[in-house]
């Protein structure tokens, strides 16, 4: 599915990065855990996570990811904003809590890359 039906669908705030009609999401992960990201998260996915912090761009970056969404109403400074516009990551907020953003996702039919 196209990262806008995502945006759409879960009416999540569209911080920065990417053209929403082109980015293709294959899949999606949620974890906190940088480590845990790195090794299971997959080129594609849309990463739902409660941090905010500058590392979520590297992450992202890396991986090729089809874009990260801070949960919980939780907001990334400036700082982290400018980072992902640099690097051209997409970067949302969702007011809802990050289990509720996972369980509409599966709704809509996005399963996980992770084996």
């Amino acid at each position: 599915m196209k990262l806008r039906q995502v945006v759409n669908e879960l009416n999540l705030e569209h911080l920065c990065g990417g053209d929403l009609d082109s980015v293709e999401v294959t899949g999606g992960y949620t974890s906190d855990l940088m480590s845990d990201v790195i090794a299971k998260a997959k080129k594609g996915d849309v990463w739902i996570t409660n941090q905010k912090h500058l590392n979520i761009v590297a992450v992202a970056s890396l991986l090729n990811l089809a874009g990260v969404i801070v949960a919980g109403g939780l907001r990334p400074d400036d700082a982290t904003i400018e980072k992902a516009k640099e690097e051209n990551v997409s970067l949302f907020v969702s007011d809802l809590p990050a289990f509720e953003v996972v369980g509409r996702l599966y709704n809509m039919g996005l399963r996980t890359n992770a084996g």
